[in-house]
């Protein structure tokens, strides 16, 4: 190349988009795509994959042929290329969205030789009166943008992306650029195996994102409270939520404007006009964040998107990389939150029961991933790089929970000498979980099929937990002790560094696994601290319980039940407004002469303490549940019977009595003296509400063992609902 040439090519791109110099390899990849050569990109999020396709086409004879698979990215980037061109019709689209005038449009400016980019979906590539157009017409290269959907293992596996190299063929042969953010080794080999392209040239950048902050969280069914607590610690900085189901998209998009966070919902369900509204006012500002199916986001180039919050645990670690590299892509704060928890696991799990058993074996092993990922101690950026075949040879990378959190490490030298024996021992032919069984001793039915119980390495790790094979396999993997094969995904090969190390072992140093539960209520803020109850403060609001239970002459319950305390000497409430999202405190009990006392109390405590407030936030659930509630106060008011109440709103009368208790104790009066006088003798009402009267607790259970030979438990349930009502409120 002549210093001229490379100077030239600098002269256009300034020229065409104004830039003075050329990020990372474009240069390198767009001078191997005007010498007419196969190119292969892989260049992550935000990296600047489209300009490698965009400048050649405009320096090159004939039209370029752009095959995407969105219709939002082929629409953005014509109009970003027309603003560019001083010539109407340089790049145009094909798909489904057009009508037939458009369509003639745009192959009278391809004749003519004005359009010099034609994107198209491949499904409209696969229509035979295309085929026989574009026959006809000059094609300067190919571009196959978002290549990994050629592959079965990548993460957005599209058939119709399998079909472009026969059509390539059909419609006359030029060069090829395949382009991905995502790829493994394996993907690579796929795509380029598909597209006909295994001697391309590999341009390959770092998947390395520094200013990406990593974090996994652990899924309780505070979830929602916690999501809103930590955009509103974010107030007005843009954030994108990803969750798996548009059910759940829409409700949480609900709950986040009912807690005045501008938010709207996006997925394939609604209409186009509605989408191309919210990406526009996403764009614009007027909306802070997007709840959104995984559809979202591809072809959206907003630089600032301040954090992505992953509500279910995705499908594949492509689809996480992809999606948090909506991030901070003009190099400023990114952080990027995912929720994981083993229900989510297994619900995706259940999802490919029914798919072709190829295809569910792939989807599993992508699914093992993401979990590795999830649960591991290591450094996530490490274990993300790695897993797309990228060293990163820093031990803490000072931006993920793991590094800023680090466990401590444990010795594993005879652990991980063990598991390297026992995968040769299996002739190097199984993945991990087999791996596993066969060093706990566990005879499977696979195990007893293959003979291997009978091996002398069966069982040399039985004396070990079980729970330190899963990272000393995934930290072999990442110090270059084991790899996975890249023909059949997945099995276990010790290399030629692990076979050193069974020979003479040295330190092996590993951190233990996260150990997610189901109940696990304590969830770390990004600051790393835990919302807990502060016992201090707990003893101080039971003693002013029994101040004004002594001065009325009721039981402390009455006053505030212990659930309501426990959630205040956690969330510390100041005012009314905040009171009111306790549980057991509603609009009736905020009007009490007491509860300004307590208010003041918790108000005083946390300025002697210092104490920064995380306000509990109030999240509205399913407009049905409050709606159910307004039904029951307005029938019990028309004094209709409450068996026909439940009835008529379709709920046993269990259910019924749960929804009235929930009304009383939150501090609403009603009246249901009316039902008792049809359906209790007066003397046992007044033995019940006496005991309630003495007792110290308004425990079920302690009033059953008490009352429970002469009454039922749904008569000492109404009377307790007429006991909390009258002394209550």
């Amino acid at each position: 190349m002549t210093k001229d040439k490379k100077i030239n090519l600098t002269e256009a791109l300034k020229k065409y988009f104004g830039f003075d110099k050329f990020k990372g390899d474009q240069e390198a990849i767009i001078r191997n795509l005007l010498d007419g050569k196969d190119t292969f990109v892989l260049m992550p999020t935000g990296g600047g994959k489209s300009l490698c396709y965009q400048l050649p086409s405009l320096l090159m004879e004939g039209t370029a042929i752009v095959i995407s698979p969105l219709i939002a990215l082929m629409k953005n980037q014509v109009d970003f290329i027309s603003q560019l061109s001083e010539h109407e019709g340089t790049a145009h689209f094909l798909n489904s969205s057009l009508n037939k005038a458009a369509i003639d449009q745009v192959k009278t400016d391809i004749k003519e030789g004005r359009t010099k980019l034609l994107y198209v979906a491949p499904e409209s590539l696969t229509k035979e009166e295309n085929v026989e157009f574009l026959r006809s017409v000059k094609i300067s290269f190919y571009a196959i943008d978002e290549a990994h959907c050629i592959s079965e293992w990548g993460h957005d596996f599209r058939p119709e992306y399998r079909r472009i190299r026969p059509i390539i063929n059909e419609i006359g042969v030029a060069p090829v650029i395949a382009l991905t953010a995502t790829a493994t080794d394996k993907v690579r080999t796929d795509i380029k195996k598909n597209l006909g392209i295994v001697n391309a040239d590999e341009f390959k950048s770092s998947f390395n994102r520094p200013n990406l902050y990593y974090e996994v969280r652990p899924k309780t069914k505070d979830v929602d409270k916690d999501i809103i607590r930590f955009i509103k610690q974010h107030p007005s900085k843009s954030g994108i939520i990803y969750c798996l189901s548009r059910k759940k998209v829409e409700e949480l998009a609900e709950i986040l404007r009912a807690n005045e966070i501008k938010a709207a919902a996006y997925h394939a369900g609604l209409d186009s006009v509605t989408r191309t509204q919210t990406q526009d006012d996403f764009l614009m500002e007027k909306i802070d964040v997007i709840v959104a199916t995984i559809a979202f986001g591809m072809g959206i180039d907003k630089p600032d998107v301040r954090f992505v919050i992953h509500y279910d645990i995705p499908k594949s670690l492509e689809g996480y990389y992809q999606e948090t590299g909506r991030a901070g892509r003009d190099g400023g704060e990114g952080i990027c939150l995912a929720f994981y928890s083993y229900k989510d696991l297994q619900k995706l799990d259940k999802f490919m029961e029914g798919k072709p058993v190829a295809e569910q074996d792939i989807g599993r092993q992508l699914l093992q991933e993401t979990a590795a990922y999830a649960e591991t101690s290591v450094c996530r950026r490490k274990m993300l790089l790695h897993y797309f075949g990228e060293n990163y040879d820093k031990d803490n990378c000072h931006n993920c929970d793991n590094c800023l959190h680090p466990k401590t490490k444990i010795e594993a030298r005879d652990q991980l000498v063990i598991a390297l024996e026992a995968i040769l021992a299996v002739k190097e032919n199984f993945r991990s979980d087999y791996v596993i069984d066969f060093i706990m001793g566990r005879e499977t039915d696979e195990i007893v099929a293959h003979k291997h119980q009978e091996l002398e390495e069966f069982g040399s790790g039985e004396d070990e937990e079980e729970k330190i094979w899963n990272p000393v396999i995934r930290q072999a993997l990442i110090a270059g002790y084991l790899k996975k094969d890249v023909e059949n995904y997945g099995l276990l090969k010790v290399t030629a560094a692990g076979k050193k190390f069974i020979k003479s072992p040295k330190s092996f140093q590993i951190v233990t696994d996260h150990e997610f539960t189901d109940d696990d209520e304590s969830v770390p803020d990004h600051d790393g601290t835990t919302s807990a109850l502060d016992p201090t403060l707990s003893a101080m609001l039971h003693d002013l319980r029994k101040k004004w239970a002594r001065k009325l002459g009721r039981p402390p319950y009455v006053i505030f039940q212990d659930v309501s305390l426990e959630q205040m000497a956690t969330d510390y409430p100041v005012t009314p407004e905040e009171l009111k999202n306790i549980q057991g405190v509603g609009e009736g009990k905020v009007r009490q002469p007491y509860v300004k006392e307590f208010l003041t109390l918790i108000k005083r405590y946390c300025e002697e303490n210092d104490i920064t407030r995380q306000a509990d936030l109030r999240v509205r659930t399913v407009a049905k549940k409050s709606m159910l509630k307004v039904k029951i106060i307005q029938n019990i008011d028309r004094q209709i019977a409450l068996d026909d109440i439940a009835n008529a709103q379709g709920i046993d009368f269990d259910e019924l009595l749960d929804e009235v208790e929930a009304i009383v104790y939150s501090g609403t009066k009603l009246n249901i003296d009316y039902f008792l006088e049809e359906v209790m003798d007066d003397d046992h009402v007044d033995d019940i509400y006496d005991y309630f009267a003495n007792s110290e607790t308004d425990d079920l259970e302690a009033a059953i063992q008490e009352l429970g030979s002469e009454c039922s438990e749904d008569e000492i349930r109404l009377v307790r609902i007429k006991f909390i009502s009258e002394m209550a409120n």
